[in-house]
This record gives C-alpha cells, structure tokens and sequence, in this order.
C-alpha cells in the first residue's frame, strides 16, 4: 500500500501537516482561506526542499467545497487519492477564537464557529478513512460550547464514524509551551472493518487507541518538577540551568537548538511604540498578568497567544520575542522560516494559530500505531532536535 494521504484544511503555515508529512504522511491537497497564511506554507516548504502538495494549493473558504461545483471536484481529488493510496485522512484546526474563553465567545454563531460545522459536514460529505479536528479546549470544557461539540459528534457518528478525543498538552510530547487542545480523532466504519477492528459504539475507540503511546512527559509529572517562578530582570544576563529538571521543555534550550539569534526571522519583532521603561520593570518568568508576560528561560513558554493584547517578552532582552523565537516555541525545526515580507501581525497570527510541531509529529505516529503501519521518516533536510543536554558553548545572545 502506497504511503497514506492527507487533505488538509485550515492549513495556516504548515505545523500540522509537516508533523503528519515527516512520519510518512503523504500532501494531497492544501486548504487555506488567508492569502498570507497560504503565502507562508509556500514559503516554508520551498525552504525545506518539501515537495508541492499532488493537487496544489485550494485559498478560500471550505463552505465553497459544499457547493455543487466545487463539490463534484473536491469528490474527484478524495475518490483518486483513495484509488491511489488506499488511505485518505482529513486533518484541521477550524478557527477557535468564537470558542476560546479569552476570545469573542460567540460560539456556533459567531463566523470562525460557523466554520467547525462546515469542516464536519465537509467529512460527512466526502467520507474519508480518518479524520482529525483541532480546536481550542473551551469547545470541549465551556457548558455552552460543549451541547455544539456534541452535536457534531453525534453528527459524525450517525454518518459512519467511530471517535476518539483526548485533551492534550503541548508540553507532553516535548514542545516548551503550555497548550492545551482538544484533539477528536474519527474512523470510518467501513475502513475499520478492512483492517479487522469490529466496534460497535462510539466509546469502543477509546479503549484500543493508543494516545499515549508518543507522550514523552505525561502532564502530571511536568507539573510536578521544581520549574523557576520569576527572577529580577537584568539585561542580557547569564543564569546557570537549575538542577533537575527536564531541558528539552525550557525556552532556552529551543532557543539554543533553533539558533535563533542567527535565523532569518531573527530581527522580526514589534518595537513598542511608548519606550521600553514598562518591559524593563516586569522579573524574568512573570506571566501573571493578561499581557506583558515576561518568559523564563529555564521554564516552558505559557501558550503562544501573540494576538490581541498579549504581548510576550524575550526573558533577558529588553524587547518582546522575535518571530525565530516564537517558531522555536513551537518546537519547529530550526530550518523552517517564514517569508520576509510577511506582516508582523500576520507571522505572529500564523505562528499562534499553528499546531506545535511535536505535538502533531507524536499524534501522526499514534495514528500510524493503530492502523498498523511503521512511520516512515522521509529524506528530508530537516535537523531534528538536539539532545537535551545544557551546551555553553557556541551561543551568540547578541
């Protein structure tokens, strides 16, 4: 059987899609609806020697997929890619701002809620064997937003569909941030059946699919180490690394391993308006206000958020974060970039909304697990990870 494919909705720049594409995911198409964000994905993959999604690049909005011309195109593109490599998944992260608490939270009603149900009912309407759906914990947690997720389960299920859904946490497959999100994973019947699993209900997935199998720090336990809390902030200061805790989830380290002062996104960031006497006042890993949130070097980054009124501020350095910086924490690889004449509200909008890479790269093995098949990690020219082991030497902070 050929490598299993990928129609991806809601693409923005790319994270999801390269975690599915480097365990062996194959690109057939690419859904996004905002010039810039579309913009961005090509750049990222011409940067990275990936090549061009088999169907190209689809902007606009998927409610025109439902459409009847549209329609009958988007039918032909699953149906070949079906043909050709046996497995086809669907894979989005409709826009959450309608249900994130610190959003607009106008729900099912407000635009970017209209579009969760219209990605479902794209699924519904072109079957295919899997899909998955992204969205910010608030659909699934807020009493309001949870009687909508329920209904687009329900909705799912009576088309054919078997279901899985975890809340997960960036930080448990090792990107430096705390994200949370829910992630619903979907089966068509008819493909389970193919691959000889028998269910009967919706809650059968749950007890044979393996989410935990590519967790490398189970929430619990991250939580429970000896994290720094804030430090009086002194300009382009040195501070050793505390004893045991667990580098690879520190900001520092993804610093370090993405090289960030040398990145071509490195001299991306907002200069503030009104002088910098507010940065210098606020301790190295004070986060407790709504904005102005100062990371530790040595803790992991609270959520990338960087629209609205949150503003992030690099740990030792008397200015906010820098595009390279807010990759980094998303635990791309250090070669990933984006293009130059990005708008700075559109690089940190793309890279806020983005799945952390890990994150997706240890979901798209765990699907990989449960259908049976080995990841098949591509000849790619991107670096993994380092090893988390603290380096001094080497490191520019200029």
């Amino acid at each position: 059987m050929n490598r299993p494919a990928i129609f991806s909705f809601f693409a923005g720049a790319g994270f999801l899609d390269l975690g599915f594409e480097m365990t062996g995911f194959h690109a057939a198409y690419v859904n996004e609806m905002h010039p810039p964000f579309m913009q961005a994905y090509q750049h990222s993959r011409q940067v990275l020697g990936l090549p061009q999604p088999e169907f190209g690049y689809n902007i606009g909005d998927i409610s025109d997929l439902i459409a009847s011309k549209s329609k009958s195109e988007i039918d032909s593109l699953v149906s070949e890619t079906s043909r050709n490599s046996g497995i086809v998944g669907f894979i989005g992260g409709p826009p959450c701002p309608d249900f994130s608490v610190g959003g607009k939270n106008k729900g099912r009603e407000g635009d970017n809620g209209k579009l969760s149900a219209t990605y479902v009912e794209l699924i519904c309407q072109e079957r295919p064997s899997f899909f998955l759906f992204e969205n910010v914990k608030g659909l699934w947690k807020t009493k309001k937003h949870r009687k909508f997720y329920d209904e687009m389960k329900q909705k799912l299920h009576q088309n054919g569909y078997i279901t899985t859904e975890r809340l997960i946490n960036a930080l448990e497959y090792g990107a430096p941030q705390f994200r949370e999100r829910i992630i619903l994973i979907g089966f068509h019947t008819e493909f389970l059946d193919s691959l000889g699993y028998k269910v009967k209900d919706s809650e059968s997935l749950t007890k044979v699919f393996p989410w935990k199998q590519h967790i490398k720090y189970p929430i619990d336990k991250v939580l429970s180490y000896p994290w720094p809390t804030t430090t009086t902030f002194v300009e382009n200061s040195d501070s050793p690394f505390p004893p045991n805790l667990p580098l690879e989830l520190t900001v520092e380290h993804w610093f370090r391993n993405n090289d960030v002062y040398r990145h071509s996104n490195s001299h991306q960031y907002f200069q503030p308006r009104a002088g910098l006497a507010k940065f210098s006042v606020i301790d190295e890993g004070d986060n407790s206000q709504k904005s102005y949130k100062r990371l530790h070097r040595w803790r992991y980054s609270p959520t990338a958020a960087y629209g609205n009124n949150e503003v992030h501020l690099h740990p030792y350095k008397m200015r906010r974060i820098s595009v390279a910086e807010a990759l980094a924490i998303q635990s791309l690889p250090k070669e990933f970039s984006l293009p130059q004449e990005i708008t700075l509200s559109n690089a940190f909008k793309t890279v806020g909304n983005g799945v952390p890479y890990l994150a997706a790269h240890g979901i798209a093995q765990t699907i990989l697990d449960f259908l049976g098949m080995k990841s098949c990690e591509l000849p790619h020219r991107i670096s993994p990870p380092q090893p988390a082991s603290y380096r001094k030497a080497e490191f520019i902070t200029a």
